[in-house]
């Protein structure tokens, strides 16, 4: 019988087996192209997690949450060992862009996801961590010269926030040159949202985040191709 890799991966990702959970993607690996870890065996499991981390139950706590996202570290920094020449780090060739919950989450899961896949994807991610006021994200944004804001809430109560983030951002005028993502459970279950609260664009999954901040870093340049950051 065919081994359900996806399930076993998820049940020691639930045993907050980290160590157990490398072993399932070393046996995945065998006779396969490590490139497809990614569609064929870490994302459909996360997204199984994800559902029953949304749904409040399967045994489902923050630990298991810490666990499953040092695991999706571990295999996308295996896979980004194995796609360099040499076998060294990878160096960033997009953004920056910044990623943090807004203020009063504290729920990183989906935020650690995303910020894997981006650096995965090339991007040079700055991580402002969880409960980061509108403020701060759009300070960020200046000293770095970040074009997109990457802003994950989990529930309605701390989405209500991302509109104060909106406001800063229009406030300092910078309006359309820094895009806002958003990204959460709340935005998957009430997709209206995205735009009732000032987002401009989001994605269904980890995994389409990249293409996500690829659309909107474009987007900023077309309106003003000036950089954000003031030249020393």
């Amino acid at each position: 019988m065919d081994r359900n890799y996806c399930q076993e991966l998820l049940d020691a990702i639930e045993r907050a087996d980290r160590a157990g959970a490398a072993a399932v993607v070393d046996a995945w690996a065998v006779g396969r192209s490590f490139s497809q870890v990614v569609p064929e065996l870490l994302s459909p499991t996360l997204e199984s997690f994800g559902t029953l981390w949304s749904q409040g139950h399967g045994g489902v706590s923050l630990a298991t949450g810490y666990v499953a996202s040092k695991v999706a570290e571990d295999v996308l920094s295996r896979l980004l060992r194995e796609s360099s020449p040499d076998g060294g780090p990878i160096l960033p060739s997009k953004g920056p862009v910044l990623l943090g919950n807004v203020e009063d989450d504290f729920h990183p899961l989906g935020r650690n996801m995303v910020v894997a896949f981006l650096r995965t994807a090339g991007w040079d991610v700055r991580d402002l961590g969880v409960d980061v006021p509108p403020a701060q994200f759009v300070d960020q944004a200046e000293e770095t010269g970040a074009r997109v804001i990457g802003a994950s809430a989990m529930m309605y109560t701390t989405a209500k926030n991302v509109a104060r983030i909106r406001a800063e951002i229009d406030r300092r005028g910078l309006t359309g040159k820094v895009q806002l993502a958003v990204g959460g459970a709340v935005f998957k279950l009430r997709p209206e949202l995205v735009s009732d609260l000032g987002g401009d664009g989001t994605a269904t999954s980890a995994l389409e985040a990249s293409a996500l901040f690829e659309r909107l870093w474009q987007r900023s340049l077309n309106l003003d191709p000036t950089p954000l950051r003031a030249l020393p």
